[in-house]
C-alpha cells in the first residue's frame, strides 16, 4: 500500500530535530508522498529546500490567513505576493497555490483576507495551478469568491469539516476534499457522514502535522505516520478495505497535484 500526505507542515522547526528520521520511517510504512504548503513569503524558500533534499515531497506558495501582514499597504502587499508566486510557482517540485483562504475566527480583517485570496486565485486562473484552501467558518463567503473564478486546475479544501452538502457543493465545483484527523473523533458526526457518502474520488487524505491531532493523541506533535489511521478510520466508515482507499486517495493526490505517476 501507499499513501500521500496532501497537506503536511513538514517544514516547521518542531521537526528540525528528527526530519530525516521521520521520512525514513514513514517509507518504511508506504507513506512514499508528501506536500508541504506555503503559509507566508519568508518561509516559502525553506520548504523548496526540503522538496529539493528528501525524494517526493512537494510543496505550495501561498499566504496562509494566519500570516496575512495587515500592516503593509494594501495594494503594495498585493502586488508583492503577486510577485512572489510568480516567481516561485515554476520551481522544481512546487506543485500548487497555497494555502491560502479565509478564517472567520481570527482578528484578521475579513476584506482584507478576501482581497489576499483574490490574488490566489487570479493567479490559479491564470496559471492553471492546484489550490489549497483553508476555511474555517466562512464555508458562505469562499463558495461566492470560488464562483468568480475559472479555476481549471480546481484545488482541495483544506481539514474539511462539514455536511455532505457543502462537501457535495465543493465537489460540483471540482474541489477535491482534503480529510484528516477531524474524523478520528465521535462527535464529528456530520463530517462522518459526509465522508460515507462523498465518491471516492472527491477524498485526499491528510495530516495536518504537527497540527489536527487525531483523537486520543490530543497535546502530541501529530505526525505523517498516523496518514495511515486516518486511512483506516475513513475505511472503517465507509465499509472499504484500507488497500482500496491508500490507492486511490493516492491517485487522487497525484492527479490533482499533477505529479508523474
Amino acid at each position: 500500500m501507499q499513501f500521500f500526505d496532501s497537506h503536511c507542515h513538514f517544514d516547521f522547526a518542531v521537526f528540525d530535530s528528527d526530519r530525516d528520521l521521520m521520512w525514513r520511517e514513514c517509507h518504511a510504512l508506504g507513506i512514499t508522498h508528501l506536500i508541504i504548503p506555503g503559509v507566508s513569503i519568508a518561509q516559502w524558500p525553506l520548504a523548496a529546500i526540503i522538496a529539493q533534499q528528501y525524494k517526493n515531497i512537494y510543496f505550495g506558495v501561498g499566504v496562509h490567513p494566519w500570516w496575512i501582514n495587515s500592516d503593509k499597504d494594501i495594494v503594495q502587499y498585493l502586488e508583492t505576493i503577486r510577485r512572489a508566486v510568480l516567481q516561485s510557482i515554476s520551481q522544481q517540485n512546487c506543485v500548487a497555490i497555497g494555502e491560502c483562504g479565509l478564517d472567520a475566527v481570527i482578528e484578521m480583517p475579513m476584506q482584507l483576507q478576501q482581497q489576499v485570496l483574490d490574488i490566489h486565485l487570479q493567479l490559479a486562473q491564470q496559471t492553471s495551478k492546484p489550490l489549497i484552501i483553508h476555511c474555517r467558518k466562512a464555508h458562505n463567503e469562499l463558495l461566492v469568491q470560488l464562483k468568480r473564478y475559472d479555476l481549471p486546475a480546481g484545488g482541495v479544501i483544506h481539514g474539511f469539516s462539514g455536511s455532505y452538502e457543502l462537501a457535495a457543493s465543493y465537489w460540483d465545483m471540482g474541489f477535491r476534499l482534503g480529510i484528516g484527523g477531524t474524523i478520528t473523533y465521535e462527535r464529528a458526526n456530520n463530517t462522518r457522514a459526509a465522508v460515507k457518502k462523498i465518491p471516492l474520488d472527491a477524498i485526499l487524505l491528510e495530516t495536518d502535522a504537527p497540527d489536527m491531532p487525531l483523537s486520543g493523541k490530543q497535546g502530541e506533535r501529530n505526525s505523517p505516520a498516523h496518514i495511515i489511521e486516518i486511512g483506516q478510520m475513513l475505511a472503517d466508515l465507509r465499509g472499504e478495505p484500507l488497500e482500496k482507499i491508500a490507492a486511490h486517495t493516492t491517485l487522487n493526490s497525484l492527479t490533482l497535484f499533477k505529479i508523474e505517476h
